[in-house]
């Protein structure tokens, strides 16, 4: 049976990468066409993608964790005679599009040293071109190749180019796997060169995607930790080592200000069009790793779990993640980081997407508050939300804050 390349399809208008997850399929595996086999994220979602033919999977050419160009191979399937490679995002090989064949004739003819189309051939027509599809066309290099490229309709659409370049074209094309791996790391008197974790190239990805597209706005509120921290002493009084740490008690408040606080619990999807607005608290938790590494944990349904069994999940969650396990997904609009475990009284954190908004607690300290002609102390922390404005304005941001602070306030067993 011939072997025959998987590539990572193009599923939405624009789209340039993608962050693969995890593999669905085990090599040996027979498959379905339209059978999920893997898993990618893009700056649109997290999604199972199937598989575009029928046969074994011979093999997995490419990494999870690894952010590749759309059309890249992923994999290697054996497959029936006579199937033909797919390029990447554009229907069944056996329903091949009149346009990509004619793509694939000019380019052929160009290959061949034909300055004229072959008898017979289709002859262009006026074409519209949209501005964003000319800006595509800039970004990936072909505005100078515009008249060659086929189209379906009268307007030129960016799925029209990415249909061109899956036919071969050289000119702005994506990379292939191999000029993305032939980077060599050398080593020498003044340097060494290492590769970056994997858990570190997807927070990376991510980042990128929402430097790209957020617009971050920061707020900070400093609020009394008494509460927290008598509930703390009654708590190990009365359970010793298994109560509850601070810092879950802390979480326990965001679950209750998010539920009552719906941009909290939204994220962007639709090309920026639409506001997905989830039922449930899915918390997440930035969790350090050895080596300077960072992972999510994520306590599902936080909003529908209470005293004890709360704590025992944020616990569960944790210690997932600090096996490498990072639990991010479209799901988890808001993260928490425990800056203050680290020294730190307060920062300014970053929104990774797929996220809308990152809350630091800083470190505990002792507050002096003006008591007629002296002062008194009081335990206190430092809040940092940086939220993405599209989502949330300072006014909806404030009022998440100060609900938070009242919650953390008024804490009680």
């Amino acid at each position: 049976m011939p072997l025959i390349s998987v590539r990572i399809p193009q599923m939405g208008e624009g789209l340039q990468e993608a962050l693969l997850v995890e593999f669905l399929k085990h090599p040996g595996d027979s498959v379905q066409r339209d059978e999920p086999i893997y898993v990618m994220e893009t700056d649109k979602a997290t999604t199972d993608v199937e598989s575009p033919y029928d046969g074994i999977l011979a093999e997995w050419t490419a990494a999870p964790g690894t952010v590749l160009p759309i059309g890249s191979e992923v994999g290697k399937m054996e497959v029936a005679e006579g199937v033909r490679e797919m390029p990447a995002g554009h229907g069944p090989p056996e329903t091949e599009s009149t346009e990509t064949k004619t793509a694939e004739a000019e380019l052929q003819n160009r290959e061949n040293g034909s300055a004229a189309s072959s008898p017979g051939s289709r002859q262009r027509t006026a074409v519209v071109i949209p501005p964003r599809t000319k800006k595509y066309l800039k970004e990936k290099g072909l505005l100078d190749f515009a008249d060659q490229i086929p189209v379906a309709g009268k307007k030129m659409m960016p799925e029209d180019v990415d249909r061109y370049m899956a036919a071969g074209s050289g000119t702005g094309s994506s990379p292939t796997n191999d000029q993305e791996t032939s980077f060599q790391p050398q080593s020498n008197d003044n340097f060494s060169d290492s590769e970056i974790p994997r858990s570190q190239i997807t927070l990376n990805y991510r980042l990128q995607r929402g430097v790209s597209t957020c617009v971050p706005v920061t707020v900070m509120r400093t609020v009394c930790w008494d509460a927290i921290a008598n509930a703390r002493s009654q708590a190990k009084a009365e359970h010793g080592e298994k109560a509850a740490s601070a810092f879950s008690m802390m979480l326990s408040c965001v679950v209750g200000a998010i539920q009552q606080h719906p941009k909290l619990r939204t994220t962007i999807v639709g090309d920026g069009r639409f506001l997905r607005t989830f039922h449930d608290v899915n918390l997440g938790i930035a969790v350090g790793l050895p080596g300077d590494e960072l992972v999510t944990a994520v306590v599902p349904r936080a909003n529908q779990l209470e005293g004890m069994e709360f704590h025992r999940s944020v616990k569960a969650q944790i210690d997932l993640a600090r096996q490498g396990t990072d639990q991010a997904d479209a799901s988890v609009p808001v993260t928490v980081s425990n800056i203050g475990s680290a020294g730190m009284r307060w920062g300014i954190p970053a929104v990774v997407s797929p996220g809308i908004a990152t809350i630091a607690v800083g470190e505990v300290y002792d507050l002096p508050v003006p008591e007629g002609d002296s002062f008194r102390f009081r335990k206190s922390a430092d809040l940092t939300l940086s939220f993405d404005h599209r989502v949330l304005n300072g006014v909806g941001a404030a009022d998440f804050m100060n609900e938070l602070a009242g919650r953390i306030e008024s804490f009680s067993l």
